[in-house]
């Protein structure tokens, strides 16, 4: 079946018309605003339908915006502090340190005198201590003061409470320093209370222990006790008399029943030794160690 095809004509207005009406559009629309609410209640309705959720979008937006440029600062603010804190802390640290080293320099210093108080009868030179063997011992070690200084091959070394060793090598501005717990050293002693003589002799192990060996002690009576000072002996060719070395740790005689060995703890802590004094007057002039 053929279908048929109308065509629809559209209604046309005159211009004429057209611009007549949307004139009384509008001036009905003016004398409506001037002359009552209705108009502008209108519009005030399209645009809080229309404009106020875009508004409010808008401020939200913006609060938003506000507060992170706001916390932004604020932890920009609070790094810069931080920064400045930790550069503080470091200024600190580093007088705190400054502080315990010269704390320690002081005590180092108190102990000398003291030393140098203790046998003021003998001239002394101080020096540091620059250099050493390898190893948690002072069993040789380098001193800052030598030859210019009038440091000679032979003299008698001390620090802490008593006898450290002995000057074995000289150069213009430093000197080699022998420890009585060198494997190498050994020391003519006497009895602080008795005056009896013995040997003490270095030893690197024993030392590990915080000891020292000692033999060839004639005690017959019997007299010589755990805790009693040993010093160094008169008639030694090397060491100056007087200057204590240690007290006896253990005691036991010997397969000969004659004499008595054992060991001493020295009354220097040769584990730690930073500054000493060197005695410049010598027991013999020119000995060889």
């Amino acid at each position: 079946m053929a279908r048929v095809k109308v065509k629809r004509r559209g209604i046309k207005i005159p211009p004429e018309y057209l611009l007549f009406i949307l004139t009384l559009v509008s001036v009905l629309l003016m004398v409506l605003t001037f002359t009552t609410d209705v108009v502008p209640a209108m519009l005030n309705s399209v645009a809080g339908y229309t404009f106020m959720p875009f508004k409010s979008g808008l401020t939200e937006i913006s609060s938003y915006a506000n507060k992170r440029a706001d916390d932004f600062k604020q932890v920009r603010q609070v790094l810069s502090e931080n920064e400045a804190l930790r550069s503080q802390i470091d200024k600190l640290t580093q007088e705190n340190d400054r502080l315990v080293e010269n704390k320690f320099e002081l005590i180092e210093l108190r102990s000398l005198l003291e030393l140098d108080a203790e046998y003021e009868e003998y001239d002394k030179v101080g020096a540091r201590v620059t250099g050493k063997d390898p190893g948690n011992w002072y069993s040789v070690f380098i001193i800052d003061k030598g030859e210019e200084d009038g440091i000679k091959d032979g003299m008698n070394v001390i620090a802490g409470s008593g006898l450290v060793g002995i000057v074995t090598k000289t150069g213009p501005n430093w000197a080699q320093v022998r420890s009585i717990i060198d494997d190498q050293s050994n020391v003519s002693g006497r009895m602080l209370n008795t005056s009896d003589n013995l040997i003490v002799y270095g030893n690197l192990e024993s030392i590990k222990d915080g000891t020292i060996e000692f033999g060839q002690l004639s005690d017959p009576d019997d007299e010589v006790a755990v805790g009693d000072k040993v010093v160094t002996s008169n008639i030694s060719d090397r060491y100056l008399p007087g200057i204590a070395i240690g007290f006896i740790n253990t005691i036991e005689k010997d397969p000969n029943n004659l004499t008595k060995s054992g060991t001493l703890t020295p009354v220097v802590d040769f584990e730690h030794i930073d500054t000493v004094l060197v005695i410049t007057e010598m027991k013999k002039e020119n000995v060889p160690e």
